[in-house]
């Protein structure tokens, strides 16, 4: 009877065994994944369509009237913040990524959606990007609370989420990803490495839905001039043109902290700081139409248009106060793509300086290595650019971004970059 049981219990875990054995390395978590991805896309092509809408109507309104509009435009989102809840900003998502388990709570999301919405649409310098990343990297957070997952996997489907809103924007499922990830660290580059095949099949999952649901091309986003690698030089003009960038990130970086200052000084309650920098925002504007809204389009006109040094550097300028007051005044939004205006008119003006280096060489460098000099991103911002801009030679890309990225100030522009475990 023994033996019998013996060998009972033996063919049975023979059988639990076969009907465990999984073929492909295809399971239930990338389902899981590439669930998160298709309503990442879904939630990023629903917010984009209305921003669109939105911004149509408001560009409507030229001239003069641009003023008491964005001022009004402030006022309205800062009384959303005021009363609905404080949505936070770029490095409280980072945060509390790193330091609250990965858990982004969804509560503060209508908050977020409303007076971002509103912020973008009527001409802020930020883009849609740190609105996307904080709603898509929350709806992962909630799903994996339904899910009770725990740990890594938790914070691994925050990160999912995140990706699946930045690629979305960005139209690069790779370089998506690994921006997801970068951004959260000041040294590290990649810690969270188990969340890398999260991120990058829901980044490739929203890539497909956002693209059908608001008709995108799938080719680069911004249309550079043909460029031809003519010789090894190249790759030092890239690294020179990066430096200049670097020392522009430089300003950057220590203006916005003093900024943050005299608007914490002011001790005004956040609708009055937003009226307020929306009425500076509405002032330059009038000026200087090209410092309206965050990017997406103004690239390709700076592109394609003939513009004198004077004019390039006063807007080089005033854009950069633009995102400046933009980010400190409490207006809500995302400041990559207005960092890659900023660069696009930084290696403009260098073009026409030296017009015997390739402009898309110059403008490329430039943004590059500006947004690797702010975000910590060398990576990513390589593999973005080379997607965005269809530039096909990596390396000069890699040489400025990684230029950028060493060459930084060590107190980083995200305060939460640094921050240590338990210090």
């Amino acid at each position: 009877m023994t033996i019998h049981k013996r060998k009972l219990i033996h063919n049975v875990e023979k059988i639990k065994k076969r009907s465990n054995y999984q073929p492909f390395v295809f399971g239930k978590p990338v389902l899981l994944w590439i669930f998160m991805g298709l309503l990442g896309g879904s939630i990023a092509g629903g917010y984009w369509i209305l921003l669109e809408h939105l911004t149509h109507f408001m560009a409507q309104f030229q001239g003069w009237f641009v003023i008491p509009l964005m001022a009004i435009s402030g006022l309205v989102a800062g009384l959303i913040i005021h009363f609905i809840g404080d949505p936070g900003e770029l490095k409280l998502i980072v945060n509390n990524i790193r330091f609250n388990r990965g858990r982004l709570e969804p509560k503060n999301n209508p908050s977020m959606f409303l007076s971002s919405l509103l912020c973008i649409s009527s001409g802020g310098s930020l883009g849609p990007e740190a609105p996307l990343v904080q709603i898509t990297g929350s709806t992962g957070s909630l799903l994996g609370k339904i899910l009770r997952l725990k740990g890594e996997n938790f914070r691994s489907l925050t990160i999912a989420g995140m990706a699946s809103g930045f690629t979305a924007l960005f139209g690069a499922p790779l370089g998506g990803s690994l921006f997801s990830l970068e951004i959260l660290h000041h040294k590290h580059v990649v810690e969270y490495y188990e969340a890398i095949l999260p991120a990058l099949v829901a980044s490739s999952a929203s890539y497909v839905v956002f693209a059908l649901i608001v008709h995108l091309g799938f080719g680069p986003v911004w249309n550079f001039p043909y460029y031809h690698l003519e010789s090894m030089f190249d790759f030092l003009y890239a690294v020179l043109f990066a430096l200049v960038a670097v020392v522009v990130g430089w300003c950057f970086i220590y203006l916005a902290k003093f900024l943050q200052f005299f608007w914490k000084k002011t001790k005004l309650p956040i609708y009055a700081k937003m009226f307020l920098g929306g009425l500076i925002l509405g002032i330059i504007a009038y000026y200087l139409p090209l410092t309206r809204y965050f990017g997406h389009e103004e690239i390709n006109t700076i592109l394609t248009g003939e513009y004198t040094i004077s004019f390039l550097v006063l807007l080089l300028i005033f854009k950069i106060f633009s995102i400046l007051i933009t980010v400190t005044s409490g207006w809500r939004g995302g400041f990559i793509i207005p960092l890659f205006l900023v660069g696009t008119v930084l290696g403009s003006l260098l073009h026409h300086l030296f017009p015997e280096i390739n402009l898309s060489l110059a403008t490329i460098s430039c943004m590059a290595a500006l947004n690797a000099c702010v975000t910590r991103t060398p990576l990513s911002t390589a593999i973005l650019l080379s997607s965005m801009t269809g530039f096909h030679y990596f390396v000069p890309i890699t040489f400025a971004s990684l230029t950028g990225y060493f060459f930084s100030p060590n107190d980083p522009f995200i305060s939460t970059q640094k921050t240590q475990e338990g210090s």
